[in-house]
Parts: structure tokens; sequence; C-alpha cells
């Protein structure tokens, strides 16, 4: 049997990140041969991938990141079976990886970003290589990207919830931006405003208010200005530029832009959390 030394195991476990006695074991494998045995721990992990497919991947991480110029910005979701592994170093910072390469390469959709190079290797096979470090089930699960002429990320602490903001001027200074951007996490709006929500769900809402006057026993000829009245508190409540500021009840979110732009407006935003 081919001896192996510790700074070999040691160099293997550096580069793989996976543990000493897999690099060992790996190493004794491939006599020695350290590229055999990066293959052999990879094929690990796409062992642990098959075994571990039908496991749920619960767990994980948001990661919201932007331009430097501040025009764009990007959120992905990496899963994984528990919460201690997403919490764990490596993971997050893996996690960072697959936010960076996207938002370099405007990859906006799951199989673009998992063709995508990370030193040398494509996000899959990296995927591959995590499950075979950590021994859990790792699935990349979402990818959106969001333009604008100023776009700010939050990340709620436990990185559970993130958001994406885009505003229409750089008038926006980065406290306000991101104060709206956790209203959008803490209050989870339908949409930036009334003329944002589908027929849909307006019909649906009005079909319930209906129907609850009607129970009421008021009269027919009222009935559809209730509603109406009804539907209006609906949009103060549920679209984001008329909830009540989380930070000062006193004001609304379209007060609190007005304060800083009297032309400043919100033009998209994306709200991600694990597993919604």
């Amino acid at each position: 049997m081919t001896k192996i030394s510790a700074a070999e195991v040691n160099n293997l476990r550096k580069q793989t990140g996976a543990g000493l006695m897999d690099c060992k074991n790996a190493l004794v494998e491939a006599n020695g041969d350290f590229e055999d045995a990066i293959v052999i721990l990879r094929k690990q992990g796409q062992k642990i991938a098959a075994k571990r497919a039908d496991r749920a991947a619960s767990e994980g991480v948001i990661i919201a990141k932007t331009t430097e110029d501040g025009k764009k910005g990007i959120m992905i979701e990496l899963n994984c079976e528990t919460d201690f592994v997403a919490k764990n170093e490596d993971f997050i910072s893996f996690a960072n990886s697959i936010a960076d390469v996207s938002l370099s390469e405007n990859a906006e959709d799951l199989d673009a970003v998992k063709a995508l190079s990370i030193d040398g290797l494509s996000v899959e096979e990296r995927l591959n290589e995590q499950m075979g470090k950590i021994g859990e089930k790792i699935d990349f699960s979402y990818v959106e990207s969001l333009e604008g002429e100023k776009v700010i990320s939050y990340i709620h602490p436990g990185a559970k919830l993130g958001v994406l903001i885009a505003y229409n001027a750089t008038s926006i200074d980065d406290e306000t931006g991101k104060d709206v951007a956790m209203q959008i996490a803490a209050m989870n709006p339908i949409a930036i405003d009334e003329d944002g929500v589908d027929q849909e769900t307006i019909d649906k809402e009005k079909e319930i208010f209906m129907d609850q006057i009607k129970k009421e026993g008021k009269p027919e000829e009222i009935a559809e200005k209730i509603a109406i009245g009804k539907l209006n508190k609906f949009f103060k409540e549920n679209t984001l530029v008329h909830q009540q500021f989380v930070k000062d009840n006193s004001k609304t979110i379209n007060q609190i832009l007005t304060e800083v732009d009297k032309e400043l407006k919100v033009t998209g935003f994306k709200r991600k959390s694990i597993g919604s």
C-alpha cells in the first residue's frame, strides 16, 4: 500500500475541504496521485447526491448582492438539510461565491448559473463537491435579478430572508433605502401600489367582501360601495407605498420617499425567504 504523508492529506484537505479521513482514503485509493484523489472525492460527492436525492433540503441561506455601481442586484437561495450546516462558514462562503459569479456573469436562471465556473469547476460540480464534503443534500434552488437607477439589498439577520429593491433615482440614501427594504421584509407587501395588484387577486378579495356584506344583511344597493371601501383598505394594508412605515406609523412609505425626493419612486422589489 502506498504510504501517504500527513502533509499530503492536509494539502488535499485544503484543496477540497473534505474531511481528513476522506482525503487519506482517497489518496490511498489513488495510490498517492493527487489529481486522481480529487476525482475520487468528487465522485464521492456524486454518490452522496444520488443517495440523498429524496431528502428534504429545507434549511439554507439567502444571499443578496448588488453591483458596485448599484444598478443591478441579484438574490440566490442555497439549501441544505440542517440549520447546523446552514450556519457553517464554508457553506455560507460557497453561497456567496455562487452569488458573486451569478452577478458578474449576468446569469438569471438556475441552469445558467449551474453552468458557470468557480475556480475551474462548474457550479453544479461544486454542488456535488460540497455534498461530498458536508454529507448533506445541497440544492441551489433560486436566483432572481433586479435592475434600476439604484438597487439596494437587505438580508434579515439569520440569512433566512432577503430583499432587493430598485428605485428610479440615485437620490435615495442608503439608510432610507434599507429602511424601505426592511419594510418589505417585515410586512410582505403584494405589490408596489394598487396598479401592481393582479386582477385575479382583486376579484377574489372583492368576492370575499361582497359575501361578508351580504351575510351582514346590508342592502344590495350599498353593498358595492362598501366592498369598494374594503378593497381600498386592502390596498392600503397590502401595497408597499400605502403601508404605514414600521419605524414611524404616523407616515406611509410614500411619504417617507417624497421627503427624500418628490419624484422618488420604487420601480420594483423582490422578497425571498427560505422555502417560500
